[in-house]
């Protein structure tokens, strides 16, 4: 009989979730162990097999797909998880585990958009002053340290994340704890409510979080971009879990 081909997905994302569905609906060749980073206190857990905590390091991480005979590494993070991204791409090579990653495609500007883009969370925060004084911050609960600095003391934040930020945040804040998908609605109802004037997002991508866009463009307000680093070199990427249960069943057929 032959030995299932073992697929570890880098999770905590929408798509990854996807990915091990299809996997697992698969009826034979394929085990699928999902990993999340245990960041969010009460994850939405995908089906297959589920280890949630960090690996140390790149090496961690290669000898834990050494121990576990893991034949395919697929990273299906956020879009912004650029640490784990670049681990994930050092372990892979030192492991000799062949990788992909998983990235739905980025937003795209529309005609009404008032888009700036930023290269970081910081250079996000630089631009607020000239674009608006109270401000839907979306980019979730880390990095709330570059938007708490005393220049930006004069302006009113709604912070929107899974669970609670800790400190340091902006000195006048009020947090909205709430999890996507998100309507057209509900996002026009935050802006008109709290009298938003600039929006700052990162650039995920996706439908699940996308009609803040369209609020924002109805509302004729600025947004603030910030811009997703970038996949690191060499690792091919597929834009859609189908596309990556594509790549998993050619490693599949090869293994057969």
């Amino acid at each position: 009989m032959m030995t299932p081909v073992h697929v570890l997905v880098l999770g905590g994302t929408t798509e990854a979730r996807r990915l091990a569905e299809h996997l697992v609906a698969r009826d034979s060749g394929v085990r699928v162990t999902t990993s999340l980073a245990g960041r969010v206190a009460a994850p939405r857990l995908p089906p297959g097999e589920v280890r949630v905590g960090g690996f140390g390091g790149p090496e961690g991480l290669a000898a834990w797909m050494r121990e576990h005979d893991v034949d395919a590494l697929i990273d299906a993070t956020h879009p912004f998880a650029a640490t784990m991204s670049r681990n994930a791409a050092e372990a892979a090579a030192q492991a000799h585990v062949p990788l992909l990653a998983l990235r739905r495609p980025g937003w795209a500007a529309q005609d009404g958009d008032r888009w700036h883009s930023a290269g970081s969370l910081a250079a996000a925060a630089e631009l607020l002053p000239a674009l608006g004084e109270r401000v839907f911050l979306t980019t979730g609960r880390m990095g709330l340290a570059a938007f708490a600095g005393a220049a930006l003391d004069d302006l009113w934040f709604l912070v929107r994340s899974v669970d609670a930020p800790e400190p340091p945040c902006p000195a006048r804040t009020e947090v909205l704890l709430d999890r996507g998908p998100f309507t057209l609605e509900g996002e026009r109802e935050i802006i008109r409510r709290h009298h938003i004037d600039v929006l700052v997002t990162k650039d995920s991508g996706g439908d699940a979080t996308a009609p803040k866009l369209a609020a924002a463009r109805e509302a004729g307000i600025p947004v603030v971009v910030v811009r997703r680093p970038p996949v690191p070199e060499g690792v091919p990427v597929a834009h859609t879990p189908e596309e990556a249960v594509e790549w998993v069943v050619r490693r599949l057929h090869a293994s057969g």
